[in-house]
């Protein structure tokens, strides 16, 4: 099982944006994590990040014939970028939206996903253990 993950726009920020809504967890910190987490559970985790929405496009088509699945937290991509949407959707991977925040709870304009249209499922709202929900839905599924 191979699994890609990929944080989009401000997740570098991790542990000095909002700690009191992202939590304390350093980016570098939550990737170490998370590549420990799969290993346990007969995953290998790939994790790629990038403010910039092209280079999000890219890491999707880079899945295919390469991965099983994807793990995608775009940020506030989430909320307008059809460019992401249409990558999900043009690559035979599966996918599922995390986030760290419950983005339901949050500002209005943070209700609505563009990108779930295309994934398997949105798991938001528990933290850094968003991403381990998702690594063990597909290690199980």
């Amino acid at each position: 099982m191979k699994i890609l993950i990929i944080n989009g726009v401000n997740l570098n920020m991790l542990g000095s944006r909002e700690p009191n809504v992202y939590g304390k967890t350093d980016y570098a910190a939550l990737a170490a994590e998370l590549v420990k987490f799969g290993a346990e559970v007969g995953a290998t985790i790939d994790i790629k990040q990038s403010n910039i929405e092209g280079e999000l496009v890219n890491f999707i088509h880079s899945a295919v014939g390469t991965y099983d699945g994807i793990i995608i937290n775009p940020g506030a991509f989430t909320h307008y970028s059809y460019a992401l949407l249409d990558a999900l959707k043009a690559v035979d991977v599966p996918a599922i939206e995390v986030h760290i925040s419950n983005v339901h709870a949050r500002e209005e304009f943070r209700h609505k996903s563009v990108t779930a249209a295309a994934c398997v499922g949105q798991i938001c709202g528990f933290g850094t253990e968003s991403y381990k929900l998702a690594i063990r839905y597909f290690v199980e599924e």
